[in-house]
C-alpha cells in the first residue's frame, strides 16, 4: 500500500481582525490534527477587486494567495457572519481566486465550510453564501454536516477554539477528505463531469 504525503490543507481566514475567531477555529484544529494533515493558514487582507488590476501581473498579494490555494489539496474556510452575510473582505478575497473565469485555482478544489458567531445561529448565513459562492466558481463542497458554531466566544481560550464537540464536527469533515484520498476522487469525478 502506498503512502500519501500529509494532505495540505489551506485555512483561508474570512475575517480581517487579528485576534478573530475565524482564525481562533483554524488554530484549534491544527492544534488536534495528526501526521496526515498538515494546515496553513491565510488572510484575506486583499486590494478590493478590480478588473484592470486582473492581468497577467496582479498585485503580488493576490498573486500569493492565489499560489497558495493553486499548491493546497482542500480548503477549510472559517467565516463569521457580519449583517447575515460572509465578510466583504472574505467575498472580495474569493473574487480574486474566481479568475480566470472557468480556469480558476478553485476550480475542482475541494473545499470545507466552518461558520462561528457569538450569536446561537453560529453564522449559518454566511456559511450558506460562501457555499454558494464556491459552488459558482466549480469548487468542491466535502459531502457531511454543516459546520456552525454557535456562542463561539465561550468556546476560544487563549486564541485556540477548544470546544471538543466542534472540533469533532470539523475533524470528521477532514477525515472525509483523507478517506481513501477524497482529493483525488473529487478531482477525478469533476473531470469526467466537465
Amino acid at each position: 500500500m502506498a503512502l500519501h504525503p500529509p494532505l495540505r490543507l489551506l485555512g483561508i481566514v474570512g475575517s480581517l481582525r487579528h485576534n478573530a475567531h475565524s482564525r481562533a477555529v483554524l488554530l484549534g484544529v491544527r492544534s488536534v490534527l495528526d501526521a496526515r494533515v498538515s494546515l496553513s493558514l491565510v488572510g484575506v487582507d486583499l486590494p478590493l477587486y478590480n478588473q484592470d488590476l486582473d492581468d497577467d501581473k496582479p498585485p503580488r498579494a493576490v498573486h500569493d494567495f492565489r499560489k497558495q490555494i493553486a499548491e493546497s489539496d482542500a480548503l477549510v474556510v472559517s467565516t463569521p457572519e457580519y449583517n447575515h452575510g460572509m465578510p466583504g473582505a472574505l467575498k472580495n478575497a474569493l473574487d480574486w481566486a474566481s479568475r480566470p473565469h472557468g480556469n480558476s485555482v478553485l476550480k475542482g478544489k475541494p473545499f470545507i465550510v466552518v461558520s462561528s458567531s457569538p450569536a446561537f445561529t453560529g453564522g449559518v448565513r454566511a456559511q450558506a453564501q460562501v457555499n454558494e459562492t464556491m459552488l459558482a466558481m466549480q469548487a468542491l463542497p466535502i459531502p457531511g454536516p454543516q459546520i456552525v458554531i454557535g456562542a463561539v466566544d465561550g468556546k476560544v481560550s487563549n486564541g485556540l477554539l477548544v470546544d471538543g464537540t466542534s472540533l469533532g464536527f470539523i475533524t470528521a469533515a477532514i477525515e472525509n477528505l483523507l478517506a481513501p484520498r477524497a482529493t483525488d476522487n473529487l478531482a477525478e469525478n469533476m473531470v469526467s463531469l466537465a
